[in-house]
């Protein structure tokens, strides 16, 4: 078995919650304010963003403030990571 990639358990810790799924799949169609991506679950704003700390913590986020708003976007590259070593 090939060697684990760094951070890959936190990218799979990532993977296995439905509202994180849901999140990069929302960022899959581009760049969002952190508002817009909260809007369509039933949770608060504070609860959204404890999930975007998880996938900024396993980089599968990024954050850029432009003035007061937050914006999120997709790094896919651990994904691609972790669908390499699982692959392998």
């Amino acid at each position: 078995m090939p060697a684990t990639p760094p951070h890959l358990d936190r990218t799979l810790t990532a993977l296995a919650d439905p509202t994180r799924r849901a999140i990069l799949q929302r960022l899959a169609r581009g760049e969002a304010r952190v508002t817009d991506v909260a809007r369509p679950f039933a949770m608060s704003l504070e609860a959204v963003s404890k999930h975007v700390r998880v996938l900024e913590r396993a980089r599968l986020v990024r954050r850029r403030r432009a003035g007061r708003e937050h914006l999120l976007s997709l790094d896919p590259r651990p994904l691609a990571t972790a669908a390499a070593w699982l692959d392998a």
